[in-house]
């Protein structure tokens, strides 16, 4: 029987404390996908910029974080989870104070893209510390649960959150809150975690990083271009099928390569396969609903930013219950096809209940009966796959395996983001060609129509994803700590 080493002794004994810090690390870095979304009519304003680019402030950042967290995935487990965790909480920080002290656009998306690079540095950190601090299976679920409600309430705590300092301070605050939270976790990472760097120091895959980073930069580009220029204008469909291309050279190159970004080993596992699939499908429709949920809400109904945030605290409180219940009571009952599978039913209908708002509907009648149902869904999917996907995993691949579950939630978010706006775009140039735009309220209802369309693709998304997962994951497949001997299989 193996010893324990010093860094999972001092990891056993302060695994709580070490969970709190991963916590507030994983707070900030999900949160701030959402919390410039409540700022974005109030930064709009102030720096002037158009409807059309306003969707870059969002996908700069989950592009920029999706598209490099296979590459900061491995950087953690070659040189040491501490000090990559450590390093993106400080470029994290440095990058949240260039947004919040932008004078226009262009500085702005660049601080967002800047924010999403040592959010790619960070996020695997966290998580693959998580996995190999938690090792007793009943501690792993409540540790994941917890994660869990992180990662799928961080988001609408960043809609609350961004109202509050955007109404009593102003939009900047949006970005500089992240300094509080990047300080307390690197004070909380420089005591209690220990750093294990790879003893043999491999060669980084830098060719697969370039095919990775650009073939999902060309997706989500070819989804923005569609907004602007049509589904079959030649730059839309040529960006598109040069990013299926450069994934697909990707795919192929790792099969290739001594040492490669992502060993294929990590993605055949069905279960985990089904995990990342779930997380991109869950993204996708999710962030498109942040974004037009707020607009919504503001815009349409005239809530204050403040009041709009607290419009989804429903949402957040289901999110909360329903992740750390799944985790701790269900997941070994049901197994995480049941609890995916069915999230994603909740969520869908959650959403189709939502698309019957009407520029005259009430908050009330229309908007909260949809919240807690969608939370409830977001809860489920979430603290089920991050603990379905760190399972069974060797310890060298414990940083690419969790940054792969980042990457499925953060180029699906962008990807969401792009191919929603694009969605409602059209539908509500469709509506206002049929209806007329000679007047506000016309226009208005032409953007609710938007809206609308979009919340009802996203329960489409979410129903297909419910499918899929139902096919490719077991019945009644529980997650479990890894043990060394799986391990020594997924080596092999």
């Amino acid at each position: 029987m193996s010893t324990m080493t010093d860094t999972q002794r001092h990891h056993h004994e302060h695994r709580w404390a070490i969970l709190a810090v991963i916590a507030v690390a994983q707070l900030m870095v999900v949160l701030d996908a959402t919390i410039v979304n409540i700022a974005l009519p109030t930064a709009q304003s102030a720096l002037d910029f158009a409807d059309d680019q306003r969707q870059w402030v969002i996908t700069a950042y989950a592009l920029a974080f999706g598209s490099l967290l296979l590459l900061g995935g491995k950087v953690g487990d070659l040189f040491g989870r501490k000090w990559a965790f450590v390093a993106g909480l400080v470029g994290f920080a440095v990058a949240s104070a260039i947004g919040g002290a932008a004078t226009n656009f262009e500085t702005l998306v660049a601080a967002r893209a800047l924010q999403g690079v040592f959010g790619a540095l960070l996020a695997p950190a966290a998580l693959s510390t998580l996995a190999n601090t938690f090792t007793d299976p009943s501690e792993r679920g409540r540790a994941f649960g917890i994660f869990g409600a992180m990662a799928g309430g961080g988001g609408a705590v960043g809609l609350l959150l961004g109202g509050a300092l955007t109404e009593y301070t102003t939009w900047r605050w949006c970005f500089f809150v992240n300094l509080i939270f990047a300080g307390v976790a690197t004070v909380g990472a420089l005591v209690l975690l220990r750093n294990e760097p790879h003893p043999n120091k491999p060669k980084v895959d830098l060719l697969g990083s370039a095919l990775a980073a650009s073939g999902a930069f060309m997706l989500v580009y070819g989804l923005s271009r569609a907004e602007q220029d049509g589904w079959g204008a030649t730059g839309t469909l040529v960006s598109l099928a040069v990013g299926v291309l450069l994934i697909a050279a990707f795919v192929f190159t790792e099969t290739r390569v001594a040492h490669p970004l992502l060993p294929l080993r990590i993605v055949l596992s069905r279960a985990r396969g089904g995990a990342y699939l779930a997380m991109a499908t869950g993204a996708i429709a999710l962030f498109g609903l942040f974004l037009f949920l707020t607009y919504y809400v503001q815009v349409i109904l005239g809530f204050s930013p403040l009041k709009a945030g607290f419009a989804f605290v429903p949402m957040i409180l289901c999110v909360l219950i329903s992740s750390i219940l799944t985790n701790v009571r269900l997941l070994p009952i049901v197994g995480a096809r049941g609890l995916i599978s069915g999230g994603m039913l909740l969520a869908a209908a959650g959403l189709t209940l939502l698309s019957r708002v009407e520029v005259d509907s009430s908050y009330v009648s229309h908007v909260l009966p949809a919240l807690p149902i969608i939370g409830l869904g977001m809860g489920a999917i979430f603290a089920t796959v991050f603990n379905t996907a760190t399972s069974h995993v060797a310890p060298q691949d414990a940083g690419v395996a969790s940054a792969l579950v980042n990457t499925s939630q953060q180029v699906g978010g962008s990807i969401g983001t792009a191919l929603l706006s694009t969605v409602a775009a059209h539908a509500t140039t469709g509506y206002l060609a049929d209806h007329g735009a000679a007047t506000a309220l016309a226009q208005a209802a032409g953007a609710v129509h938007g809206y609308k369309v979009a919340f009802l693709t996203s329960a489409a998304i979410f129903l297909a994803g419910s499918v899929i997962s139902f096919l490719l994951i077991r019945p009644h497949e529980v997650p479990v700590a890894g043990t060394q001997a799986d391990a020594a299989e997924a080596v092999a």
